[in-house]
């Protein structure tokens, strides 16, 4: 089998497999040039600088922010929701980027709780911690873990947080310490969507979130004995999903909503409906974003005649495309007839691939639209085989100390970095977007 024709080492869950490339050379990718991110003469540039002077200036590995990116993509969430006319709360999944900088960009855009502002999903107590310190108010933190401990509620009960019970176990265990607390119910609907398979929250497999549709009666009857007051009904279908998944969203709202109307015959007032986050961003040619509209509309039709509050918690949606990765090529190696491109940054800085099987696009800092000539594997400095950000991948050709950029690199990565190998995780710097 030739290198064109190995299906990708991660398909997608509910997309045929990706085409063959076609025959090169082929043209650059096109779809990431955006108000930011874009080519000046001939150098890739972010919010007017060059990416090339940043790299030399500080070394590998360098992230690059753009501190307009999150608040544009939190206000094109926001009108879109708007539009739809549900009430609706918006929270930024913290893990996503916990980084001061970026939350105080989005702590500053309103008032949580109000239309244009944005609370906080925390998934442990050391997030909870976080945003208490970084401004928010106990009120508009969401806590939403799995395989919770008792030590991890010694922190979670001493504020008044709001907080969504991943299993039976977990109702007994805050009803015995907390009796007549209100709670959220994080279920399992049965139906998720993912970018991969392994991204998908639930499905025909049981997964280690939520409850499940037999145990429902379970919580329920836990939650009756100990007087805690469900207010909450939260689900998450699973990460990075993009626009030709929507019906698999969908698929997993509809079941979503069969909970909800469990837990109202059973006496619940359930206020708010927590839809989760998962929204994805187009990381190749040929993959179709969420649309927003599209997207809001479905929450409202299926939620708007319960009266209740749709809550949202993006974080990659927020923070994917807010941030490159700068890198140097430092060789290029045949092997076995397969070309290598071995960048200054491992895995351990950059586990889309590794960890999540994101697809990565990289682009070359000096004449990034130049044709792509040849397909390679591009590979870290991790000493582990796995450590590769992409494989049988169409690029230009590169020469040893040429510089690069991995692009959707705002989310899950920058937070997620190591030390491993005793490797470095990489400094940032941070632009503002110069007026128009």
């Amino acid at each position: 089998m030739s290198a064109s024709e190995r299906p990708p080492a991660h398909p997608r869950t509910s997309s045929p497999p990706r085409p063959s490339p076609p025959d090169l050379p082929v043209p650059a990718p096109a779809w990431w040039q955006r108000p930011g991110l874009e080519v000046r003469g001939d150098r890739l540039a972010l919010n007017g600088h060059d990416l090339g002077a940043l790299l030399r200036g500080h070394g590998a590995p360098l992230f690059v922010y753009d501190l307009a990116r999150p608040a544009e993509n939190v206000r094109a969430l926001q009108a879109a929701l708007r539009r739809a006319g549900l009430p609706y709360v918006t929270r930024f999944a913290l893990k996503s980027c916990p980084d001061p900088r970026i939350l105080a960009v989005l702590r500053g855009l309103g008032e949580p709780g109000t239309p244009d502002g944005v609370g906080i999903d925390a998934c442990s107590p050391g997030e909870v911690l976080h945003a208490l310190a970084n401004g928010w108010p106990a009120e508009a933190i969401s806590h939403t873990g799995t395989n919770v401990s008792e030590r991890d509620l010694d922190v979670l009960l001493a504020h008044p947080i709001r907080l969504n019970l991943d299993g039976v176990s977990q109702v007994e265990r805050v009803g015995r310490r907390a009796p007549g607390r209100a709670i959220g119910l994080r279920v399992n609907p049965g139906a998720g969507a993912g970018y991969t398979a392994d991204l998908a929250y639930a499905g025909e497999r049981p997964t280690k979130f939520g409850v499940t549709p037999d145990r429902l009666d379970d919580a329920i009857a836990a939650a009756r004995r100990h007087g805690l007051a469900v207010d909450t009904l939260h689900f998450h279908a699973g990460s990075g999903w993009l626009g030709d998944q929507l019906g698999e969203f969908e698929a997993a709202l509809a079941r979503a909503t069969a909970a909800l109307e469990r837990l109202l015959d059973a006496g619940f007032v359930i206020r708010e409906v927590n839809v989760g986050g998962g929204l994805g961003r187009v990381a190749r040619d040929g993959e179709v974003p969420v649309d927003l509209d599209a997207y809001a509309a479905t929450v409202a039709r299926h939620l708007a005649p319960y009266g209740v509050t749709a809550a949202f918690e993006p974080g990659d949606f927020v923070m994917k495309d807010s941030a490159v990765l700068l890198a140097e090529v430092v060789t290029v190696e045949r092997r076995g007839g397969v070309t290598f491109v071995g960048l200054d940054v491992g895995w351990n800085v950059n586990c889309a691939y590794f960890v999540y099987g994101y697809a990565q696009e990289v682009l070359p800092l000096r004449a990034p639209m130049r044709d792509r000539t040849q397909l390679v594997t591009v590979a870290g400095h991790i000493n582990e085989a796995g450590d590769v950000f992409a494989e049988d991948y169409p690029m230009p050709d590169v020469a040893e100390g040429e510089g690069v950029a991995i692009l959707n690199a705002g989310g899950y990565l920058q937070a997620m970095s190591m030390t491993h190998c005793l490797r470095p995780t990489g400094a940032a710097v941070y632009l503002e977007r110069p007026a128009r």
